[in-house]
């Protein structure tokens, strides 16, 4: 029993510690299944959540959709950027940011009625989602970045999902393939991180 649960422990430790945030410039355009997509989700629908709440929701872009969409993100921040904080550069980013993405995927918490659960709580659970998918994609050989750029947290992307007052975007996830491997590094010890209390 021992042996097996850390067979178990090192798969998914060296699933965590091999992930990384691969940006969409970086990937080569190669497509992802569909099938492949719906197992990510099917992962992602494993979160933990309190009182079976379950906030997380999806909108997945395939296919000539991706495309589309990042069309209509770019004319959104055009149309909600006052003139003198518009810029060229940023909307073409925006505009062809998915050229070589192979989904995307708006990731966003869904509020439920119960007032006993507080907003954090579903917020943290979709987060816990978002990370369930991104650590299946790694396993899967699939490069992956949590983006929160562009217009997602703006009012009119909001809007555009036709989402209640009390949803929130939690972020984009873009998906593809890459030919390049990012090493991993973490800045601050682990030791300053944490606070041991024995007694």
């Amino acid at each position: 029993m021992y042996i097996c649960s850390m067979k178990k422990f090192n798969a998914i430790a060296e699933t965590i510690k091999e992930r990384r945030s691969i940006k969409p410039m970086s990937m080569n355009g190669k497509k992802i299944d569909d099938e492949v997509i719906k197992q990510l989700l099917s992962l992602a629908d494993w979160a933990p959540t309190h009182a079976m709440t379950e906030p997380w929701r999806f909108v997945v872009y395939a296919g000539e959709a991706v495309q589309k969409a990042a069309q209509e993100q770019a004319e959104l921040y055009k149309q909600n950027t006052p003139e003198e904080r518009f810029k060229e550069a940023t909307y073409e980013k925006i505009r062809t940011n998915c050229d070589t993405v192979s989904h995307n995927i708006v990731v966003y918490m869904k509020r439920g009625s119960n007032p006993n659960i507080p907003a954090l709580e579903e917020i943290c659970a979709t987060a816990a989602a978002v990370e369930n998918l991104l650590l299946g994609a790694s396993a899967a050989g699939i490069s992956a970045l949590w983006s929160t750029g562009g217009v997602t947290f703006s009012p009119a992307f909001k809007q555009y999902l036709n989402l209640g007052e009390e949803d929130q975007v939690i972020g984009q996830l873009y998906l593809g393939y890459s030919d390049s491997v990012k090493e991993g590094s973490r800045k601050i010890p682990l030791e300053e991180k944490t606070t041991w209390v024995n007694q």
